[in-house]
């Protein structure tokens, strides 16, 4: 955007050091998820885990569906800003990345809010629909395989309540979407859910350069 500030490295510190709130549990969950193969380009920004947290706080969320768990950094940024009734049922298609995360959640009292269901994200979601119908959620945060992104979407926009919201994260995906080059199946899913959105009037949408890119849409009635 010709009107938008270039954020440099030195600019990234500043913000960070005036509005980063990341404590010693998150810490310590992103430093170990780092050491991952891939780690880092996979999980999300400690910025963007107080961000999913501050729009859970405005949407006054009871209930929370994420679609891609990884090691669970998003996933106790979100738990954290339910009450103590509230609940998160996270989706990965295996165990094996969140199990990293489950001593953080219960070293941060938030375990028992969390449940994670293993398998086709697709699958879990329309079973959820089939079980407890529509409407289910206050917020869903989509982050997981991206060629099925327009699917995830539209499912999630069937569970989520009306003035709910849903947050989909990697909507520039590296820069990719706008790479007609670009025709993998992860960077086609991203850029066919970006033109969706653009037009859908189910929805308000906004996108945010932060991260990689992140897409809030609210449902409407």
């Amino acid at each position: 955007m010709a009107d938008q500030i270039a954020v440099t490295a030195q600019l990234t510190d500043y913000i960070r050091d005036v509005s980063l709130r990341e404590d010693e549990i998150l810490r310590e969950l992103r430093t170990e998820t780092a050491d991952l193969p891939g780690g880092t380009a996979m999980q999300v920004l400690a910025e963007e885990g107080q961000l999913l947290a501050l729009l859970a706080g405005l949407v006054n969320a009871r209930a929370i569906l994420e679609i891609g768990t990884f090691t669970g950094y998003s996933t106790l940024c979100l738990a954290r800003s339910l009450p103590a009734a509230g609940r998160l049922i996270t989706c990965d298609i295996t165990d094996r990345w969140p199990s990293i995360g489950v001593p953080y959640w219960e070293r941060a009292g938030v375990r028992d809010r969390i449940e994670l269901r293993v398998g086709d994200a697709g699958a879990t979601l329309e079973q959820l629909l089939a079980q407890d119908g529509p409407a289910l959620f206050d917020l869903v945060f989509i982050d997981a395989d991206k060629a099925n992104y327009p699917r995830y979407y539209e499912l999630s926009l069937e569970l989520v309540r009306p003035g709910g919201l849903i947050v989909v994260d990697n909507t520039l995906f590296f820069g990719r979407v706008a790479d007609p080059a670009a025709q993998d199946a992860d960077t086609q899913g991203v850029r066919e859910l970006n033109n969706r959105l653009q037009s859908d009037d189910r929805v308000e949408i906004s996108m945010l350069t932060m991260a990689d890119g992140i897409t809030l849409a609210r449902r409407l009635a």
